[in-house]
């Protein structure tokens, strides 16, 4: 039975971040030898993976890179804060993001199986997973197109990483314009560009809602038609981009704002841990 020092449990410890107990059992299992214990950590985890399948992830971070033409964003989901802090998960996220934005993957599907290194980004996941003791899963996954972008990354807490996050491909010159829209989109939530990008079906669900509280109001019958116009209008200063009133000075649109500085949107997505 090889002689197992502190010094090399530690050394251990460091390399994956696992507990004293379970690294300690390991090295003894393996005899000493360092490459083995950490296949049997690994398959320990792989099996603890299973287990916290349906498990919850409501913690986590966004992140996001340009390149070239296109900009990525993922949001990695993990269960606690106390990982998501953590600067392992924080690692996996870059090598994660990269994977996903050298492979132009566009969807979670694309992505998982997209390559990182010598093993798919799925595998890399799972990997980790099986290190940390906790369930992690690559919720989202958003491919924004544009001449330029405008990258937003908002932290809710100073301890935690970034749980909001917004890209925004544009073109024209004025960077710091495109970079306060997407600050607005942060909190504005906007779900799309313009008003005609608003699906029919949406937007005729919306007349019929408003048309129906109308009437109960008692709003006289001739005034309808101008009353659920100007409420059908209202939904879209909601829900459209370049609709709403700017943050930054509510008299004007951010149309009128991006128009003014020269700026067009290409498009835009946000995401928000655990929404």
């Amino acid at each position: 039975m090889a002689n197992i020092s502190l010094q090399d449990v530690k050394a251990l410890r460091e390399r994956l971040g696992t507990g004293m107990v379970d690294t300690k059992n390991a090295l003894v299992e393996a005899d000493g030898d360092m490459d083995k214990a950490v296949e049997i950590l690994r398959l320990k985890g792989a099996k603890g993976n299973a287990k916290r399948a349906d498990r919850s992830t409501s913690e986590g971070l966004v992140a996001a890179t340009a390149n070239g033409t296109t900009a990525t964003m993922i949001e990695l989901a993990c269960e606690t804060d106390f990982v998501a802090k953590g600067d392992k998960f924080v690692a996996l996220s870059e090598k994660v993001l990269d994977a996903v934005s050298a492979a132009g993957a566009a969807s979670v599907e694309e992505a998982v199986a997209a390559p990182a290194g010598n093993q798919t980004v799925g595998d890399l996941i799972n990997d980790e997973a099986a290190i940390l003791g906790e369930k992690i899963e690559l919720r989202r996954v958003a491919s924004v197109t544009g001449e330029h972008f405008a990258i937003y990354l908002h932290k809710t807490s100073k301890d935690l990483p970034p749980q909001v996050g917004v890209v925004l491909g544009y073109s024209g010159d004025d960077a710091d314009t495109a970079r306060s829209v997407a600050q607005h989109i942060s909190f504005a939530n906007p779900e799309y560009l313009a008003r005609e990008d608003v699906p029919a079906e949406a937007v005729e669900a919306e007349r019929k809602i408003v048309t129906e509280i109308s009437k109960n109001e008692g709003k006289p019958e001739a005034a309808l038609p101008k009353i659920v116009e100007g409420r059908v209008s209202a939904y879209f200063k909601q829900v459209a981009l370049l609709e709403q009133d700017y943050a930054k000075d509510n008299k004007v649109s951010v149309g009128k704002v991006l128009s003014d500085a020269g700026v067009t949107v290409s498009g835009f997505a946000r995401f928000k841990v655990g929404a």
